[in-house]
């Protein structure tokens, strides 16, 4: 059974930087496509950035371009979001999810994916 972990949310002001991290279990294929979600209350779950593990594509959603960087370590099968540059509309519970490699994968749609963790909790205060 595939289980993802989140960690490394906390509470920045305002241009400050935080890491996420994923760690993922239960895998058995050699490559799959992972990607973090954010959501905020009352406010559909929305996109930050994804990629496919086997290969060095990635795609982000137009909030995260240019603050955002998604990488993973295949050997520690986990995923990381190094986010700088943090604004208040950045604040809001981070999900990360997996989805096993189909043709025709959308990577920034919430319904593409397979598997989510349980998330952690961002707050940027202004």
């Amino acid at each position: 059974q595939v289980q993802l972990v989140e960690s490394g949310g906390g509470s920045v002001q305002a241009g400050g930087s935080l890491t996420l991290s994923c760690a993922a279990s239960g895998l058995t294929d050699s490559s799959y496509l992972m990607g973090w979600f954010r959501q905020a209350p009352g406010v559909e779950r929305e996109a930050v950035a994804a990629m496919y593990t086997g290969s060095t594509n990635s795609y982000y959603a137009a909030s995260a371009k240019g603050r955002f960087t998604i990488s993973r370590n295949n050997e520690k099968n986990t995923l990381y979001l190094q986010m700088n540059s943090l604004q208040p509309e950045d604040t809001g519970m981070y999900y990360c999810a997996l989805a096993e490699v189909r043709g025709g994968q959308r990577p920034l749609y919430a319904t593409t994916y397979d598997f989510w963790g349980q998330g952690t909790q961002v707050t940027v205060s202004s």
